[in-house]
């Protein structure tokens, strides 16, 4: 009688735990960003199905306030931003990683800082793992439809200008296989 009672117990326990994991969300293996729920960066429910550009690039810059390379990352991505986002439409979500000890140092250093970018905060690192990020600073180029297309990690000055010239490509490439309005024709 225990050894049935403990098959049983075993057998609901395995049974909770996978209805646990189905119900994490998953990373994606095809390339897309998982919906994942993240905060703004002033502290309301953010979910990431909702990072989105009209079609036109998205570079997602996992970060945190601790990183010496990733706030000179982005900050020399923020002398150009104005130029890249004219010339190409790109837009750039900066995804903190501080958790919860120091979190609430991410706003007042933003603006310190006057970042124009989509700033998010992942303070529970979900994204982050889904991502397979182990390192900041981790740089995502998404195109238009939030399919990953490369990334890299780390940051030696001058890299801005290399993820530039990356996304200058991805908007030729999605130029060139636009398919052209219809001609009306007169009468």
């Amino acid at each position: 009688m225990q050894k049935l009672f403990l098959v049983l117990l075993l057998g609901l326990g395995l049974s909770a735990t996978a209805q646990q994991e189905a119900a994490k969300p998953q990373a994606t293996s095809n390339g897309d960003v998982p919906n994942v729920s993240v905060f703004t960066i002033d502290d309301m429910p953010f979910n990431t199905a909702d990072i989105q550009n009209d079609g036109k690039p998205i570079v997602i810059d996992f970060w945190a306030t601790w990183c010496k390379p990733c706030i000179k990352e982005l900050n020399a991505i923020s002398d150009h931003y104005a130029e890249w986002q004219k010339e190409t439409g790109v837009k750039i979500y900066a995804v903190s990683i501080d958790d919860e000890r120091t979190k609430s140092e991410v706003k007042p250093r933003v603006e310190t800082w006057e970042w124009e970018y989509e700033v998010l905060k992942d303070p529970n690192s979900e994204l982050k793992r889904l991502m397979n990020v182990t390192n900041v600073p981790h740089v995502f180029l998404l195109d238009g439809n939030r399919k990953i297309v490369s990334q890299h990690t780390t940051y030696a000055p001058g890299d801005e200008k290399h993820l530039y010239e990356e996304i200058k490509k991805l908007v030729e490439a999605s130029k060139a296989t636009e398919t052209p309005a219809p001609v009306e024709e007169k009468k």
